[in-house]
């Protein structure tokens, strides 16, 4: 078992496990965290596995963990590793399960005084616009023509039927649609779990949240990104929902199969890979970029959803009622991007878990209205506590590919908040507190308890500490949607 002395620490926020800790490391593991922080990570296998993610045949520079790392399949959550491309690996372990799973921000015209006579109201027409829960289907049914479309074009197909505007592709992580989708790699169970669920939240820490904007940390990108002190926004955490869990299930079968074909030695099969140009990981890359395209779209026709609340509530009340985007963003993926590594320029499979996406000013992948500030990162804490957006730094670029964290990250199992908190009696705490809660289980609603979680605070700290990412603005919840 990894002891803290075992590390090195390289400043006040990175520690380094050297590549000689253990035989089979190919790079050494980085881990961004405070002392206390890093205790916490030492207490699950998080570590380990990050260990275990240098020995990815392919695996260039360091395998990295965010300060909100913790315990995953395989993988730790709050992690990223790159693999050179064409012969270094992709992972699906290393991707996650629920594929882009992610966050939109929306902003109002509207102050918190303006929408507090409203609020119980929002919350309901959120809660029921907005289905959520395990396998709740929405809305739209798609056709199986519609929905290769959907997997194909992500929401850009959403753009085309009048659930998008052009700011809102415009403010989405890759204008909302990986050009690598086949949908064709999908399999009939997936698109079965998929058809039905385009537009609804899901379950587990998945979110819909009215915040307002408590303190600005940084005005200049704050004014860039439209945000100020006092305002009503809105934060959308969900991803591919049952597609993108089966598409991860198929795959990781499938390429169980082909470890000994291709004479991949792994210290845990839950890590299992294969070479991103063998025709199994063509396939899975392809599969997963059509999930996480069904994911853009998923939040797209929430953010739409939620505006059509917004509007059913305050229909008479003569306040906007209009959410613009600021940003959507994912924080389970694999991309190809281009880095420098050790000095030298390459194509690499960015593989991030748990890890947001964090590119600097002036980087040609961001919003033009952005250049000169960065692209927005959204950090959601737990319920009851803060979320954060941030900013992208060159530090970022040159340290982490690109990457910083993604969350608070949980430091409690749900088995274990369900022994320590009552769903009712958490419930009532908030309520009192002055954040409405409208949830389906309140079983579900004890796991995601604040109590589960790291201080958000603490992460940002790190983050920011190391420069790989910029906090812009804090935002406090107002009322809080659940599956």
């Amino acid at each position: 078992m990894i002891q803290i002395d075992d590390l090195y620490r390289i400043d006040e926020y990175v520690w380094e496990i050297p590549q000689n800790y253990r035989h089979d490391m190919r790079v050494p593991a980085r881990i961004y965290a405070s002392r206390k922080l890093l205790k916490q990570a030492l207490t699950d296998k998080s570590v380990e596995q990050l260990i275990n993610a240098t020995t990815l045949p392919g695996i260039v520079g360091y395998a990295i963990a965010m300060p909100d790392v913790h315990q995953g399949y395989g993988f730790p959550v709050g992690g990223v590793a790159a693999t050179r491309l064409p012969d270094g690996v992709i992972s699906p372990g290393a991707i996650g399960y629920d594929i882009n799973c992610g966050v939109r921000l929306l902003a109002s015209d509207l102050t918190v005084d303006q929408i507090e006579p409203y609020l119980n109201d929002l919350a309901t027409a959120l809660y029921h616009n907005c289905p959520s829960g395990v396998g709740a289907p929405g809305r739209y049914r798609l056709s199986s023509n519609e929905l290769d479309e959907v997997l194909a074009r992500g929401a850009q197909w959403c753009l085309d039927n009048d659930l998008a505007s052009a700011e809102d592709i415009l403010h989405t992580e890759e204008n909302g649609r990986l050009a690598g989708a086949d949908p064709a790699q999908v399999s009939q169970h997936a698109r079965d779990r998929g058809g039905s669920q385009l537009g609804t939240l899901g379950s587990g820490n998945h979110f819909l949240e009215v915040d307002r904007v408590a303190h600005v940390l940084d005005e200049e990108t704050a004014e860039v990104y439209g945000l100020r002190a006092n305002q009503v926004v809105l934060l959308i955490h969900c991803g591919s929902r049952g597609l993108g869990h089966q598409v991860c299930t198929d795959h990781v079968r499938d390429f169980q199969k082909s470890l000994t074909r291709y004479k991949i030695e792994l210290p845990d099969r839950e890590l299992v890979c294969a070479p991103l140009n063998s025709p199994e990981g063509t396939a899975y890359s392809g599969a997963m970029q059509a999930a996480a395209n069904f994911a853009f779209a998923n939040r797209q026709v929430l953010a739409m959803l939620a505006r059509e609340s917004f509007e059913q509530v305050l229909a008479r009340s003569g306040l906007p009622a209009h959410l613009r985007q600021v940003y959507d963003v994912a924080h389970n993926i694999g991309k190809v991007e281009d880095h420098v590594v050790n000095g030298r320029a390459m194509q690499v499979c960015v593989h991030r878990k748990g890890a947001t996406r964090a590119f600097p000013p002036h980087h040609a992948e961001i919003p033009s209205d952005y250049q000169a500030v960065g692209q927005p990162v959204l950090v959601p804490g737990s319920m009851g506590t803060a979320s954060y957006v941030l900013a992208g730094t060159q530090g970022a670029m040159n340290h982490t590919f690109g990457s910083t964290c993604h969350g608070a990250g949980r430091n409690m199992s749900r088995t274990a908040a369900k022994k320590q908190v009552r769903g009712e009696t958490l419930k009532q705490e908030l309520n009192q507190r002055g954040i409405r809660i409208r949830a389906g289980s309140m079983a579900g609603l004890a796991e995601e308890a604040p109590l589960a979680y790291k201080q958000v605070e603490e992460v940002i700290a790190v983050v920011e500490g190391a420069g790989i990412a910029r906090a812009v603005a804090r935002l406090e919840p107002l009322a809080v949607i659940k599956g």
